[in-house]
């Protein structure tokens, strides 16, 4: 499980020499890194340990070379705690608690390809997600994940101050009707604070985004909307930012609690597939 621990290293040398049974490279300074030396099949409670450490330390993780089946998959995530339904997609026939993730030359459309943090409009958002690719395409596809510790900390200090204290509604619904017109269901709507702070590294990161987020309940609508435009922008900076390129059977676990992503579809009309595991997560605060 990941419990609590010090605020995480600066991702330098010392970084790397802090972990035992894996190996961890940085990405950038900022967030992102690759991890090396384990078989996320048969990972070690220790290899665990450092895993959710290093997650911890920088935002999102990539592994090469991890051939899985589904159990492996939700195995994997139980390591590091309970795993999450979906709110809204439907998981797979055999393993219910895993979600497909497939486009391919029949799709109008793929998921995630707007800057989001993946279902903030839950009550408790997931503490993360591990997304593995069994199909590539031969080129594009790539994946990009934005620090919102980054996000936050180039704020200048006066709107610092503005955004604390307020909050926003996540709503899922004009994400997901949508999609399922024919489904009669209720899709989660809640309301969590504008800024958050991480559970486990007690940094403090922007927790709005333009998928789910409908408006700034203190403010009005111009100014909710005016704000919004403007932290949607901040938290898009490629300066905060890590891009991820896919091969087959790799692996990336992010931390939804402090970083947001989305999928580039540049790929059309070839085939990108895998499968999603989504750990619980608890109340944003």
């Amino acid at each position: 499980m990941l419990g609590l621990r010090a605020p995480p290293v600066t991702p330098d040398r010392e970084t790397r020499l802090a972990y035992d049974s894996i190996e961890v490279t940085p990405l950038t300074a900022r967030i992102g890194a690759e991890i090396g030396g384990v078989d996320l099949r048969i990972p070690t409670n220790r290899q665990v340990d450092e895993i959710g450490r290093a997650l911890v330390d920088h935002q999102v993780i990539f592994f090469r070379d991890q051939p899985m089946e589904p159990a492996h998959l939700s195995g994997l995530g139980r390591s590091f705690g309970e795993l999450a339904f979906h709110s809204a997609v439907p998981g797979l026939p055999d393993h219910p608690e895993l979600v497909a993730i497939h486009a391919d030359k029949d799709s109008k459309f793929i998921a995630g390809e707007d800057w989001h943090s993946d279902l903030t409009c839950d009550e408790a958002p997931p503490l993360g997600s591990i997304l593995y690719l069994h199909t590539v395409p031969p080129v594009g596809g790539d994946t990009l994940f934005s620090s919102m510790y980054a996000a936050y900390d180039a704020l200048s200090p006066r709107m610092k101050a503005y955004l604390e204290g307020l909050t926003a509604v996540h709503d899922a619904d004009h994400v997901y009707r949508p999609l399922f017109p024919d489904v009669d269901r209720r899709y989660p709507c809640n309301v969590h604070p504008v800024i958050r702070t991480h559970p486990v590294s007690g940094r403090r990161g922007i927790f709005v985004n333009s998928s789910y987020v409908l408006r700034i309940v203190e403010l009005p609508t111009e100014e909710s909307d005016a704000v919004l435009r403007f932290l949607y922008r901040h938290c898009a900076n490629p300066n905060f930012q890590v891009r991820f390129t896919w091969r087959q059977h790799s692996v990336a676990f992010w931390d939804n609690r402090c970083t947001q992503h989305m999928a580039v579809w540049d790929y059309f009309p070839h085939t990108r597939s895998g499968w999603r595991a989504t750990i619980a997560g608890d109340k944003p605060f």
